[in-house]
C-alpha cells in the first residue's frame, strides 16, 4: 500500500504489527498516529522525525521503555496526547518531562513503579491517568501540576509516615555533593562539553529540599499525604474506600531544614498536603 506524503491522520489498529513500517516514517505532514492494539515491542527513534505529530496513540501493545531519544526529539515542540496505556513500561527515562507541549497523557494498565521525577515540568499537561500501576508514592514535583483531571486509581500507594525518615545524610558533605549542590543553586551552566557524562546525569536528578536548595546523594527522604484536588480539578477515587490522598515524598538536605518542617507541620497539627 502507498501513502500519500500529504497525509494527516493514519490509525493502523488491530493489525497485528510488530514494528512500524518505514513508510509511515516517511509521511512528514502527519498530526495524528494511532498504532493502538498491535504488538510493538520497540519505537524507532525516526518517529521523532515527524516534525507536526501532535497525537501518538500506543495503547494496547507490547512496549517495555519508552526511548529516550524520542524525548529530546523534535516530539518536544509538538506532541500533545500521548497513550502509553495498557502496556509494560515499568519506569519513563528522566528526559521524559522534556515534551513539555503535552497536555494529556495516559499512563493506565502499565507496570510503572515510579512516575517521572521532573513530572512537575509538564506544565501544560491537564489530563493525567496512571490507573492500576504499581505505584507506592508520587514525587515530590507531583505538586507542581495544575491538572483539569486525574486518575491514580487501582495504584498499591504506602502509607506514609513523616517520623520514621530515610536518612541518606552524609556529615561533612563530600567534595562532589558541596559542587553538585552550588552549581545546581547558583544555576550555573553544565553540559557534556563542560562534564562527564554521569556527573550530568546526576545533576538531572538532582533532589529539591523545602527550603528550595538542591542535595544529591546527601539528603533525608520522609513521604507526607497529600490531597489530590490540590493539584487536580477532578479527581478520581483512588480506592474503592473513596479516597483521594495518596503518599508523596518530600527530601531535606539537612537535619535543620527537616526538623523546621516538623516544627511547622505540628503546630499546623497537620501532615497533609
Amino acid at each position: 500500500m502507498h501513502f500519500p506524503y500529504s497525509l494527516e491522520h493514519l490509525q493502523a489498529s488491530y493489525c497485528k504489527l510488530a514494528r512500524i513500517d518505514t513508510r509511515v516514517l516517511c509521511l512528514k505532514k502527519l498530526r495524528k498516529l494511532d498504532l493502538s492494539h498491535n504488538h510493538i515491542k520497540q519505537l524507532p527513534a525516526t518517529i521523532g522525525d515527524l516534525v507536526f505529530l501532535q497525537e501518538l496513540n500506543l495503547h494496547d501493545n507490547h512496549l517495555e521503555t519508552f526511548s529516550s531519544a524520542l524525548c529530546t526529539s523534535t516530539l518536544q515542540k509538538s506532541l500533545q496526547c500521548l497513550d502509553l496505556s495498557q502496556n509494560k513500561i515499568k519506569a519513563l527515562p528522566i528526559q521524559f518531562c522534556q515534551l513539555r507541549e503535552l497536555v494529556n497523557l495516559k499512563l493506565d494498565d502499565n507496570e510503572l513503579i515510579r512516575l517521572p521525577f521532573k513530572i512537575g515540568q509538564l506544565d501544560h499537561l491537564r489530563f493525567l491517568s496512571a490507573a492500576r500501576n504499581k505505584l507506592p508514592f508520587l514525587p515530590s514535583d507531583f505538586r507542581k501540576l495544575c491538572l483539569e483531571s486525574l486518575d491514580l486509581f487501582g495504584n498499591p500507594f504506602e502509607q506514609p509516615n513523616p517520623l520514621v525518615p530515610n536518612i541518606q545524610l552524609k556529615i561533612p558533605l563530600t567534595l562532589l555533593e558541596c559542587a553538585a549542590r552550588a552549581t545546581i543553586n547558583y544555576r550555573l551552566p553544565y553540559g557534556c562539553h563542560l562534564l562527564p557524562s554521569h556527573l550530568c546525569e546526576d545533576l538531572e536528578v538532582a533532589k529539591t529540599c523545602q527550603c528550595s536548595g538542591a542535595c544529591l546523594s546527601s539528603f533525608i527522604q520522609i513521604t507526607v499525604t497529600m490531597n489530590l484536588h490540590h493539584v487536580a480539578h477532578t479527581v478520581i477515587l483512588v480506592d474503592n474506600m473513596g479516597g483521594t490522598e495518596v503518599p508523596i515524598v518530600f527530601y531535606f538536605c539537612s537535619l535543620d531544614c527537616y526538623s523546621e518542617f516538623l516544627d511547622d507541620t505540628y503546630l499546623q497539627g497537620s501532615c497533609n498536603y
